[in-house]
């Protein structure tokens, strides 16, 4: 299937929005100092993350407006069943605070230092990674807005792929499939392509990958694919063979745990958390957490037997209030 405009725009806002909140980060660690690493980063990774968490709440924010302008109402949605963007908020898409995800840069940086590598080597390192975290954070958060508001109607039954211009091999096979609603969603890091509801009334026109292929400039095919490959597929060769578009995929991030949950508003104070009710007491924390791990959606929606599962589990953990 092929994407309409509108589910075009809305991922190229959100890549837009991901390269803008990359930018503004990168612009800290470039204050860094590099004579000391380590609380030089420390007193800029307050500003870093109230940067990136700015951009994963405006992300969020995108969904429930691009819903209502491309599907309209749903009249058989509650008005309780509403995705809550600030749910979203402060955690990867593993449900890691970022807040120890940001570190990540700053020890990669001081590890090549300390093994002797040139300082700018070092930083340039640190930066490449705090661009990947940044980056992938906001797709992930996009992502799962769109998760939890698609699947919050009941008109909504699958959703496609949405490929994004300049996208890599294997995100290109996977262009214009169609996925039930509570199917994870196959991404790589720093992976910016996204997803359309389909309806009964709204269907994307259906398409293919030799179709994407053949509409794609000779250089734009090598970037994607390489030059071996290019030439294997002009020659007959099977896009699906040559690329092996699944190997390498993951509905889980890459930062992320075996079981995607999150601590976030899991405590007497959290929404989540309160909707647990049962609560245990951690040494050296001020609140008693729930005893029950608060899942990520996407953790939730690969554990779900079915749309009404997904729905329920969705409620108890407070991405839908």
């Amino acid at each position: 299937m092929s994407p309409s405009p509108a589910a075009v725009a809305h991922a190229e806002e959100r890549l837009r929005l991901a390269a803008a909140t990359s930018r503004a980060v990168r612009a800290a660690w470039l204050e860094v100092d590099r004579e000391n690493i380590y609380t030089s980063w420390l007193g800029i990774l307050g500003r870093v993350l109230t940067l990136l968490m700015g951009g994963q709440l405006a992300a969020a924010q995108t969904t429930e407006p691009w819903l209502l302008e491309l599907l309209g109402a749903d009249p058989d949605q509650p008005e309780s069943d509403r995705l809550d963007p600030n749910a979203l908020v402060g955690v990867d898409g593993g449900g890691n605070p970022l807040s120890e995800m940001l570190m990540a840069p700053m020890w990669a940086a001081l590890r090549m230092v300390t093994k002797g590598a040139p300082v700018v080597q070092s930083m340039a390192r640190g930066q490449a990674l705090l661009d990947i975290i940044v980056r992938t954070a906001i797709a992930d958060t996009g992502r799962a807005a769109d998760s939890v508001g698609m699947i919050s109607r009941p008109s909504v039954t699958s959703y496609v792929r949405v490929v994004e211009a300049g996208a890599c091999s294997r995100c290109l096979l996977l262009a214009g499939r169609e996925y039930g609603v509570s199917s994870g969603f196959a991404r790589h890091p720093r992976c910016h392509c996204g997803m359309e509801p389909v309806t009964r009334e709204h269907r994307p026109k259906p398409t293919s990958v030799e179709t994407v292929f053949k509409s794609m400039s000779d250089t734009e095919k090598k970037k994607a694919f390489g030059e071996a490959a290019v030439k294997a597929i002009d020659a007959g060769a099977d896009i699906g063979q040559v690329v092996n578009a699944r190997r390498g995929m993951t509905t889980a991030t890459v930062f992320g745990r075996k079981v995607q949950s999150t601590t976030e508003g899991v405590t007497r104070r959290g929404i989540a958390g309160r909707r647990s009710g049962d609560f245990k007491k951690v040494p050296g924390q001020r609140y008693a957490e729930a005893r029950t791990p608060r899942l990520m959606p996407e953790e939730i929606f690969r554990l779900a037997d079915d749309r009404e599962h997904a729905m329920r589990l969705l409620r108890q953990h407070a991405f839908i209030v």
